[in-house]
């Protein structure tokens, strides 16, 4: 288990997770199969001790992973101060402004309070202020467990997944924070919010919620954000210029979007950040619900000369509902009649050593100014703003990707105005299911892969063990210069679509590395554009062209021996008609493809 942890690393989780018997029980039954078991943790803190001590463990692959975290557990973030009860007509800022290190302030359940700033204490970390609902913690979905909007009264919302609900049924268990300030309420150090509805006025121009602005030491802890009614926002939590050690935690944030063409934004995101020249990073983004139009995670996009580092994204559903697609049934479009611009699920302009781990991403489709692809890793110095902005060591793994235009989008390419970003690089992707793709109807490509290389080269992208059926090309690629270093496509199950070559150029002319080779096949096409690649031990299933020695090519899903949870058939029987070519096959006798049953318990209890 924990097969990227150094052994004392993998004990540590294990104690996390399951506690220090248990934990010995498992050492003692596994023994030396510990290092093979791939099964990521789960908890909260998973890879964060007290005093925030981090054991992410080792590189993962080219990539690093964060050496720093966030310990975001109450009993390693205290308030033991006084509790002082807010009456439901008072002033929140007043009321804050007296508030020590340490105390808490109580809102009462079904209140509403104004709210634009809450500045700064320099606090300790053994003195957090605590703003929170007056509802006692047992009516609370417990630490650790996300909160839905029931807790605020409302049973369900239109086009999104099934969610939690109190004992009772929905109830009116929340406090309730209106946001007055245009660009979010910015919140000050060492502050914890429990059991808040954020939310805004309509009749007011407000484009961010939460705000934390040189601060440090925030945590949101099972709250609602969303905009009102009808209300255009683009930005849930924006953790932007000079922020540090900031989380999201166990939270339910829906409605955040921008309007096509009648709007006043473009970019729509639950939660990112990247911008400013204050050092930011250290953040933590866990087990939560987060839905925007645009991006749900987005780091970089804006003028910045520092790098955002250490950002953990464990947990998530990334979702956004199908009522928003144009022709679905139940389309429902803004106010104006108008579509909400939609762009992927996860972006990444400006941060370094990222993990992304244990998320389900849902429906994303094209139509704007990209084509449904669901991950971008996409380095850019945004409007000649950000000269160092660079993309390096992203860890993604565990996770699930389905309902999508496309997988993967890696570029290196130079701003609108021909500004190079610092690096693009030393990326590892392995045990990752993507299923559903589509093309036209999202109007995507339907790849898995597209490579779009400018300046600076792009290097070190690693994928292993995935699971992907595409009904586009398996990678498409735009590369005019010198050739990539260090491609690794190994391990994994593809079945792709036949209308084109499975590895092909994307476009540029005969200047672009594939554009005569795609007609030879994928080892001709690696050769041309790679000045080191891998390419073994993958079970392609359709496909056109030629592939390399190591290659297992079949004609179909039946024929690779695919069972229905998408796992390979080891042996005849059952659900499998025969034993697939691809069990076993792998590198250390594992199967090739994701680990289907490490990515399910990953996931388990995130959607």
């Amino acid at each position: 288990m924990f097969s990227h942890l150094p052994i004392a690393d993998r004990k540590s989780s294990l104690a996390t997770n399951f506690g220090p018997s248990l934990m010995i029980s498992i050492l003692i039954l596994v023994g030396s199969s510990l290092l093979a078991a791939a099964t990521p943790p789960t908890g909260e803190n998973a890879y964060c001790d007290k005093g925030n001590v981090a054991h992410f463990g080792d590189k993962d692959g080219p990539a690093e992973v964060p050496k720093a975290c966030y310990y975001t557990g109450i009993d390693g973030t205290p308030s033991p101060g006084k509790q002082i009860r807010v009456a439901a007509r008072a002033s929140l800022a007043s009321e804050y402004d007296h508030a020590k290190c340490g105390d808490t302030l109580l809102l009462p359940a079904g209140s509403s309070f104004d709210v634009k700033e809450l500045p700064a204490k320099k606090c300790d970390d053994q003195h957090y202020v605590t703003i929170r609902t007056d509802t006692p913690d047992s009516n609370l979905p417990p630490e650790g467990t996300r909160i839905s909007p029931a807790w605020a009264g409302v049973a369900s919302l239109p086009g999104r997944p099934p969610f939690s609900q109190p004992a009772g049924g929905p109830a009116k268990l929340l406090a309730t924070l209106v946001v007055r300030e245009p660009s979010g309420v910015t919140v000050g150090d060492h502050v914890r919010f429990i059991g808040i509805e954020w939310t805004n006025d309509p009749t007011q121009g407000i484009g961010r919620l939460v705000s934390t602005e040189e601060t440090d030491h925030v945590i949101l802890d099972r709250n609602w954000l969303h905009p009102a009614e009808g209300a255009e926002v683009g930005k849930g939590v924006g953790m932007i210029k000079g922020a540090r050690v900031i989380a999201l935690i166990n939270s339910y944030l829906s409605g955040f979007n921008c309007v096509a063409r009648t709007g006043r934004c473009t970019d729509a995101n639950a939660v990112g950040g990247g911008n400013g020249d204050a050092p930011t990073g250290t953040f933590k983004i866990f087990n939560n619900f987060l839905e925007a139009a645009g991006e749900n995670v987005l780091f970089g996009g804006s003028g910045a000369t520092v790098n955002p580092t250490d950002i953990e994204i464990r947990r998530n559903h990334l979702f956004r509902p199908m009522t928003w697609k144009q022709g679905e049934p139940g389309y429902k479009p803004s106010p104006s009649g108008s579509p909400y611009i939609v762009k992927n699920h996860f972006e990444l302009k400006n941060a370094q050593r990222v993990l992304f781990e244990a998320n389900l991403l849902e429906n994303s489709w094209g139509g704007f100014s990209q084509t449904g692809y669901s991950i971008l890793l996409n380095p850019r110095n945004q409007g000649n703003r950000c000269p160092k902005c660079q993309v390096t060591d992203i860890t993604i793994r565990y996770n699930r990707i389905r309902n999508v235009g496309g997988v993967f989008s890696i570029s290196n390419s130079l701003s609108k105005t021909g500004g190079e970003s610092a690096d693009g690089g030393r990326y590892s992707i392995h045990d990752v299911i993507a299923d559903n793709v589509h093309e036209e109807d999202f109007k995507g490509h339907g790849n898995l892969l597209a490579l779009l290389c400018n300046r600076p080269p792009l290097h070190d992208v690693q994928l292993d063990h995935v699971t992907a059926f595409v009904p586009g090309v398996i990678v498409s690629i735009t590369n005019k210069g010198e050739k990539l270093d260090n491609f690794s496509l190994s391990h994994s199950v593809i079945s792709a679509g036949e209308r084109r070559p499975s590895f092909a150029s994307a476009g540029g002319g005969p200047a672009n590395c594939a554009a005569k080779s795609q007609r030879m096949g994928a080892e001709a096409v690696l050769k041309d554009c790679f000045a080191t690649y891998k390419f073994d031990k993958n079970l392609i299933i359709g496909g056109r062209g030629t592939w390399p020695a190591g290659t297992i090519g079949v004609s179909s899903r039946e024929a690779a021996g695919i069972r229905s949870d998408l796992g390979l058939c080891a042996e005849k029987g059952p659900g499998c008609a025969k034993m697939s070519p691809g069990a076993g096959a792998a590198s250390g006798s594992r199967d090739v493809g994701a680990d289907v049953q490490a990515v399910e318990a990953a996931l388990a209890g995130v959607e």
